[in-house]
């Protein structure tokens, strides 16, 4: 029997993938529920798996939009199993008998050399005008006329030197994008376009969070078995500022505003295939070590490319960290539909003023891009405020006076 393999729906509102790489060849046999592609749809990277055992006839290459539903691939059921290890069918070599009188290639013609006289590089009237107007020396440019003349076309085509030539390559790639690149791509461009984006800025003395990592970090992972980070810290601080100021929690829809009781805390992770933002759900009833796990749970599945599209859908507010690549400062860009997002940036030893005298601290820049078609300047700045407040003082804010509580140790 011959199954016709169809693309499955990754989705909501998904109609099409492309597929990025066949991890199978056409003609091999495959076993049921091998994967047997990879399919990029405008949200995630997904694994295809085969429906039955079979040898496999491809309908589809590498970089095709396909349709939700349209036929990819096709498996003959009635195939016997190969012979070998893992099911792979071993093609028999045959060995080709060696001619000695093998037939030498014919040599291609080389080109005739342009004859060279006194016309050669030498440029005709119209072309030596437009060779001094535009300050380019007849040595530079190569003639196409007769005998190597350079004609007028010659002259208007010259380019003048930009700088001195280095003889280093100068070569070039192109490459397709994925279709989770150009959805990106789109999504980046549209947040610029339909939102009235703007970006705040604040420092965070990183002292007191720094004090309180050095003294549990140990303690924390061989209890937990995950290490006590920063984006716990900043996940409860975030929860705890947008609980104040739940107008950062909304996003627009049409002529509404929604305003979200609950915190869906996506986080930017770099993926193999680009930037992924899966989703913590309900952020505000984990704990640290809730959070942590939860994190690193989902690095892990992006990194890996096993993320799923229902683990990224939704999210009410962003954290991007792009202080792991050494980022001073920066502003993000909104996630769209969400209003609001927190760019954590690299930690770097800084003076500052304690106490009217001079100290050096760690610091780190954060910065909130928000819409201000929602999101007035005294919610913004006094979000971020909070943020700040809150990662200064995590043992009264963040832990209830109570750190190992707080960290369940």
């Amino acid at each position: 029997m011959i199954l016709e393999m169809k693309v499955p729906s990754p989705g909501e509102s998904i109609t099409e993938v492309e597929i990025a790489e066949w991890l199978v060849k056409d003609g091999d046999y495959v076993e049921k529920d091998q994967a047997i592609a990879e399919v990029d749809s405008d949200k995630a990277t997904l694994e295809l798996p085969a429906e039955e055992s079979g040898i496999i006839t491809l309908k589809a290459e590498e970089g095709d939009a396909v349709a939700v539903g349209e036929v990819v691939c096709l498996i003959d059921t009635d195939a016997p199993r190969p012979e070998g290890k893992g099911g792979e069918a071993k093609e028999a070599k045959i060995e080709k008998p060696v001619s000695e009188d093998k037939p030498k290639p014919a040599e291609k013609p080389k080109p005739a050399e342009a004859k060279k006289s006194y016309a050669s590089g030498t440029p005709s009237p119209a072309a030596r005008k437009i060779l001094d107007e535009k300050e380019i020396p007849a040595s530079s440019v190569k003639g196409t006329g007769k005998d190597g003349r350079i004609t007028k076309e010659d002259a208007v085509n010259a380019v003048p030197s930009m700088g001195t030539p280095t003889g280093g390559k100068r070569g070039e790639t192109r490459t397709k994008l994925s279709m989770l690149r150009r959805k990106v791509a789109e999504r980046l461009v549209s947040a610029k376009n339909e939102t009235a984006m703007l970006t705040t800025f604040n420092e965070v003395d990183m002292s007191a969070i720094f004090e309180l990592r050095n003294q549990y970090k140990e303690e924390f992972k061989e209890r937990h078995g995950v290490s006590l980070g920063f984006m716990s810290f900043f996940t409860r601080a975030v929860i705890r500022a947008l609980q104040e100021f739940p107008a950062v929690n909304s996003m627009i829809d049409g002529k509404d505003m929604i305003t979200y009781d609950f915190c869906d805390i996506s986080i930017a992770v770099s993926g193999p295939k680009g930037l992924m933002v899966p989703v913590i759900r309900n952020a505000e009833n984990l704990t640290f070590r809730g959070i942590e796990a939860e994190v690193k749970r989902l690095a892990i599945r992006a990194r890996e490319g096993q993320i799923t599209v229902d683990e990224m859908t939704g999210g009410t507010f962003t954290i991007s960290n792009g202080g792991v690549f050494g980022s001073m400062l920066s502003t993000p860009i909104i996630n769209p539909p969400q209003s609001g997002i927190l760019g954590m940036h690299n930690i770097v030893e800084r003076p500052v003023v304690k106490n009217g005298e001079i100290t050096i601290a760690p610091v780190m820049y954060v910065a909130l891009s928000y819409d201000h078609r929602i999101i007035d300047g005294r919610e913004s700045v006094g979000f971020l405020v909070a943020v700040k407040e809150a990662l200064e003082s995590p043992e009264e804010l963040l832990m209830g006076g109570d750190v190992k509580k707080a960290l369940e140790l």
